[in-house]
């Protein structure tokens, strides 16, 4: 299908609950008809040629549950007030024209994004630090719900006895790949920002998201050192830093991930030994890849101990009454044993005149 969107679609949107027009070839702007009070709770745009800035009229859509609008050429800054949404929780932007630095929260960011449990913002040109206070606000992701699990999907009740379910469906980068998920489990999280320009340090923030279970930093411009708090996000199962800027050793606490199946920090500028023990005995050569001063298995560098050779003191203030070099012991041996046979002529020959 091509074209624009007509307007007279919004007046829809209080009695739609699914929106999904993806892999399609509408273009243009995105319809700005949304209505307060609207009962949607899926939008997917995917894979269309949709451009602009976004509609601020899905700031109606108070039940929206779940947001993609990836593969398109939207063209804004980061939508902040979309964390007003209490009950969103898949927001994919991928692949778009997004940029600037994630900033400007609402007043009230303690209670935005709440719910939010996957974000993909990868592919854009995004910048600035990563949004330490962003993370904070993702309470979703803090915890790991350990019951029954079900899949996102939306219930529509026809009648008494005709219940129909749409499941959302997404395509992720996951494990190192693109990955369609047909049905999304409530439980998983996932947080994807690579491929932009973001730089600084990761920040501790993002450490305390207990609930993640894969994320993406690689492709940016990231610096200083692998926390070595990510060895409590115990549900790991990925994690990509890979193409950036950091520097240090691979922390010993990352062995305590047991469920990580894909780890990788290629490419930056890393070093000392890689640690060994539980899912570090199996990953091979492409993890570490492009880091010259990583050392130990599975690479064929060895680590080699460096003998630090001691110095001898020099600021005692004996070390300038006894040199340590043995040609001048020798001299001044020899300079003290000449004074003294000297010493011994003179006094005989005085005491033999003077003796008497």
């Amino acid at each position: 299908m091509t074209g624009t969107l007509p307007p007279c679609l919004g007046n829809l949107s209080n009695l739609l609950f699914v929106l999904d027009l993806k892999g399609n070839n509408f273009h243009g702007p995105m319809m700005n008809a949304f209505t307060h009070g609207s009962l949607i709770r899926r939008i997917d745009l995917t894979e269309n040629k949709f451009t602009g800035q976004l509609s601020q009229s899905l700031a109606n859509c108070t039940n929206l549950e779940f947001l993609a609008l990836g593969g398109n050429s939207f063209e804004d800054v980061f939508p902040v007030w979309l964390g007003n949404l209490a009950k969103l929780q898949v927001l994919i932007l991928r692949s778009n024209k997004f940029f600037g630095a994630i900033q400007g929260l609402p007043k009230s960011s303690s209670s935005s994004f709440l719910k939010l449990r996957i974000i993909d913002l990868s592919n854009n040109d995004f910048s600035g630090q990563l949004p330490k206070k962003f993370f904070r606000t993702l309470n979703a992701m803090k915890s790991f719900d350990v019951g029954k699990s079900s899949f996102m999907d939306v219930e529509l009740y026809i009648n008494p006895r005709s219940i129909f379910w749409f499941p959302y469906s997404v395509t992720l980068t996951y494990k190192g790949f693109d990955r369609e998920f047909p049905r999304i489990l409530k439980v998983f999280t996932a947080i994807d920002l690579s491929c932009n320009n973001f730089e600084g340090h990761i920040p501790e923030s993002l450490s305390d998201l207990h609930g993640l279970q894969s994320i993406n930093l690689s492709n940016n411009h990231l610096t200083g050192r692998v926390l070595p708090s990510l060895g409590n996000l115990q549900k790991l199962e990925s994690l990509d830093l890979s193409q950036n800027k950091l520097t240090g050793a691979i922390p010993h606490e990352l062995i305590q991930l047991v469920f990580l199946a894909i780890f990788n920090v290629s490419f930056n500028h890393l070093h000392w030994a890689i640690p060994r023990g539980n899912q570090f005995n199996t990953f091979d050569n492409n993890s570490y890849m492009g880091n010259h001063g990583l050392c130990g298995k599975p690479l064929s560098k060895d680590c080699k101990i460096s003998v630090i050779p001691t110095l001898p003191p020099t600021n005692k203030e004996y070390d300038s009454l006894f040199p340590s070099n043995k040609i001048d012991w020798i001299i001044i041996f020899l300079g003290f044993g000449g004074g003294l046979v000297i010493g011994i002529v003179l006094g005989n020959l005085l005491y033999a005149r003077y003796g008497d």
